[in-house]
């Protein structure tokens, strides 16, 4: 007895949810979809460009002097200021060469006193007409060559002082070191052509991008600084994950030259690397503004749709409750919106929900969304 009653019970659900469904589904009764009214507003449309990150200074370590690696004084990766010790060259020649030069020094010095004394000597000679005018002359040309005979020794000491204080590799430049490429015991030469390291400075970094001569040429003319007036001119980075990068740029300069096989001009900007989350060499996307567009739709995305054609449109409850479909025309988007010119007016009520149960001509029971969920969807 009570499985019969549970078999009625169980049909009795079954025949309920089947014509609750009609009921449901019934034509007499319109769809609920989701709409926003929008409103024309003015937007500032950017252009997004690819480009790569270049370190805003650059410097390869090389030895000025031939030797052996003693010696490496750096971290590598760490951060070095300018003339901090890198590597160490043995300096025992050039110590001798110094030693060598500073005799020469001595030598000279002393054989200029001996000219001096010997000039000074045939000029009261001469005075009293004891030695001739060829002995006092000979005297005093003696005395100048041994003059610039200590200034070449002191010059040689000189070299020979710079050449050791070369032995010590130090930074011209205060930025961050990359690996080395040599070792304790290695053999170098001056000027060679494989750096021993390269230190790079990458706070701030440079981003080189490319951009069309034509867009270039409104720049030049003046045509995208009178349209942007006074909006937002800040340039912002999206990284190679998507993600947006937390500090803002500006244009540092444009190279001179439009590349004759593309056409295109290479633009730098600079932004700041306090993180060092920039490193050269890196694949980036500049969005930069380029105009601003007034009486202009900010709509949603997922309020577009496409018709078989493929072209967008967009689904507007009029006064009477029913969906008219409009063609539209978009500039560009702008995070999860598009910028619309064409196809709104202001005050349409925009469908964003609800396109599966419905389609255009039905009518509808529109239901307005609510503004903290238009934000969220915003973000």
């Amino acid at each position: 007895m009570s499985l019969l009653l549970r078999r009625s019970v169980l049909l009795a659900l079954v025949v309920t949810g089947f014509f609750g469904q009609a009921m449901a589904q019934s034509p007499g009764q319109p769809a609920a979809v989701t709409v926003i009214t929008i409103q024309p507003q003015t937007v500032t449309l950017t252009s997004t460009l690819p480009g790569r990150v270049a370190a805003s200074a650059q410097a390869e370590v090389r030895p000025q002097v031939n030797g052996i690696i003693t010696e490496r004084l750096f971290a590598e990766g760490a951060q070095v200021a300018v003339n901090d010790p890198l590597y160490k060259i043995d300096p025992a020649s050039y110590q001798a060469a110094v030693q060598q030069a500073s005799a020469a020094v001595a030598q000279a010095e002393a054989q200029l006193r001996a000219a001096e004394r010997e000039a000074k000597r045939f000029t009261e000679l001469q005075a009293r007409n004891v030695a001739s005018e060829q002995a006092l002359d000979d005297a005093l040309s003696a005395r100048e060559s041994a003059s610039a005979a200590l200034e070449l020794a002191k010059a040689r000491l000189n070299s020979a002082e710079i050449e050791l204080s070369r032995t010590t590799i130090r930074a011209q430049l205060s930025g961050r070191i990359g690996l080395s490429q040599t070792s304790q015991g290695a053999l170098v030469a001056a000027s060679q052509a494989e750096p021993l390291a390269v230190i790079r400075k990458i706070d701030p970094v440079y981003v080189d991008v490319t951009q069309s001569a034509a867009d270039l040429l409104r720049w030049r003319r003046g045509e995208t600084e009178r349209a942007l007036a006074d909006a937002d001119r800040t340039v912002h980075l999206t990284l190679a994950d998507g993600s947006d990068y937390s500090h803002t740029g500006h244009l540092q300069a444009a190279e001179p030259n439009v590349d004759p096989q593309t056409g295109v001009v290479t633009l730098r900007m600079q932004f700041a690397n306090p993180e060092l989350l920039l490193l050269p060499g890196m694949y980036v996307q500049v969005v930069m503004p380029v105009d601003v567009a007034e009486d202009v739709f900010l709509v949603p995305q997922e309020g577009v749709v496409r018709d078989r054609r493929g072209r967008p449109t967009a689904w507007v409850v009029n006064a009477e409750n029913m969906i008219e479909e409009r063609a539209l025309t978009i500039l560009q988007d702008q995070g999860n919106h598009w910028v619309v010119s064409e196809g709104l007016a202001a005050g349409d009520r925009m469908i964003v929900e609800g396109f599966q149960k419905t389609a255009p001509g039905a009518q509808v029971s529109a239901e307005e969304r609510a503004p903290a969920q238009d934000e969220a969807q915003a973000e």
